[in-house]
């Protein structure tokens, strides 16, 4: 995947395989990320909608770039 312009939306959020439940995604932006006890990181349902706070962006991309294992995926438009 190329790297888009930040100035893009972010259409989707995905975690690929290599979590290892740190929970940094969760703290940097709860609105999106989840931890379950004893599972691996997981986009919340409706997360979409709440991409649209441009704040809550700012928070997944910091979240992906702050990922100690790098499983965090952004596409943007």
């Amino acid at each position: 995947m190329s790297s888009p312009s930040p100035s893009q939306p972010i259409r989707r959020v995905w975690i690929d395989d290599g979590c290892i439940s740190c929970n940094l995604c969760e703290d940097l932006a709860p609105e999106v990320f989840e931890v379950p006890v004893g599972a691996d990181c997981q986009v919340r349902p409706g997360y979409r909608e709440r991409l649209a706070d441009y704040a809550v962006e700012a928070q997944v991309v910091e979240a992906a770039e702050s990922c100690p294992t790098e499983v965090i995926r952004l596409e943007r438009d």
